[in-house]
């Protein structure tokens, strides 16, 4: 009797493998991730490649995301509408991209003598950032979280000086988001380009100067070649954040722990991704002027003041913006920016000011 129970048993777990194994098998779910980036950008795709990894080695393979670059399977600023309307499930780019679709998009991803990368993300997630990011997403159909940050932008790369704020009237100067509009406010020709295409402008002159993110990119890119002049500080951009985001269809259909997965993994890449920027800008720079000679110059303090006043202004405009919306993203950014900016006179800032000596290497 207790042989036939172990055998009837046994079938019964049999059966039930058998069964089970087909809807094990129908768990796994296909994403394609399009990026505004060429495949092998330094950092930027180097990002989005290493997201859709940890997403898939999280999930044990349950979500698989393929990443396809810019211009693979929609060019790069198209990759929000392609998400948008289901083409790709997933995208990764920078918000500073859509201030078209609307402009208060623009602050979650970087405004001029705004936010560095630790307060980006200091407003997001404890100053209702994320909140004011979802609702505003959720009208395009999307779902998004910051996921990394490249740190402080440069001003850019310049084929001749500039010493007075006149010089820039009339320039013709690659830019985006709210900097381009800082630097439309000071009279620039501002020219939007994807980072794969500054190059050929830079050197057809086309555009007078150029940014893109900073040093460990802009070499990669090759920009040195073709302009000399490499302005700091990038005032346009304190940081600029990147972002997953999510057709809201695809990502409500999945259970919870994935969904916990992708934004534990966007939280860390935060981390590592603005990390990674620092430390390559630092060993790159060097390779810039020693091996390349390229010329450092900062910013003539006459131009920054025109562009701080411009920045005041910009801002007093959103606040009083006839979107209410937009309106509110840029009175929470602004409250968030006055409470750290002011504390970090004390800190971060007084710190960095009083760090003048290296330390002796071995």
């Amino acid at each position: 009797m207790q042989r036939r129970r172990f055998l009837s048993g046994t079938a019964l777990a049999a059966a039930a493998a058998g069964l089970a194994a087909p809807a094990l098998a129908q768990t796994r779910i296909e994403w394609d991730m399009v990026t505004s980036w060429p495949t092998g950008a330094p950092g930027v795709d180097d990002s989005a490649r290493r997201i859709a990894k940890r997403i898939t080695d999280l999930s044990g393979g349950r979500l698989n995301i393929t990443v396809h670059g810019a211009g693979e399977i929609v060019p790069a600023f198209g990759v929000f509408d392609a998400v948008s309307q289901g083409v790709a499930q997933i995208y990764h780019s920078v918000p500073s991209y859509w201030t078209s679709k609307n402009q208060a998009i623009g602050l979650f991803g970087s405004f001029p003598f705004g936010l560095t990368a630790p307060e980006q993300m200091g407003w997001m997630y404890h100053g209702g950032g994320q909140t004011l990011y979802d609702e505003i997403y959720a009208g395009f159909g999307l779902k998004g979280f910051i996921a990394g940050n490249s740190g402080p932008q440069w001003f850019g790369w310049f084929r001749k000086e500039i010493n007075k704020l006149d010089d820039l009237r009339g320039m013709r100067i690659r830019s985006n988001g709210f900097q381009g509009e800082m630097l439309r406010r000071v009279g620039v020709a501002v020219v939007t380009l994807p980072g794969g295409e500054i190059f050929q402008a830079l050197q057809a002159g086309t555009i007078d100067a150029g940014d893109f993110i900073g040093p460990w990119n802009d070499f990669a890119f090759g920009f040195h070649q073709v302009a000399k002049n490499y302005y700091y500080p990038g005032v346009g951009e304190p940081s600029s954040a990147e972002e997953i985001v999510m057709n809201v269809a695809a990502y409500d259909a999945l259970p919870d722990d994935l969904k916990e997965i992708i934004k534990t993994v966007a939280m860390s890449a935060s981390e590592e991704t603005t990390t990674a920027y620092d430390i390559n800008h630092a060993k790159t720079l060097k390779v810039l002027v020693n091996e390349h000679g390229v010329n450092l110059l900062k910013v003539p303090d006459e131009i920054l003041e025109g562009l701080q006043a411009a920045t005041q202004d910009m801002v007093k405009d959103l606040l009083n913006d006839a979107d209410p919306m937009i309106a509110k993203v840029m009175a929470s950014y602004a409250t968030f920016r006055n409470q750290t900016a002011d504390y970090a006179r004390y800190s971060y800032a007084a710190q960095m000011n009083a760090r003048t000596q290296p330390f002796p290497e071995a």
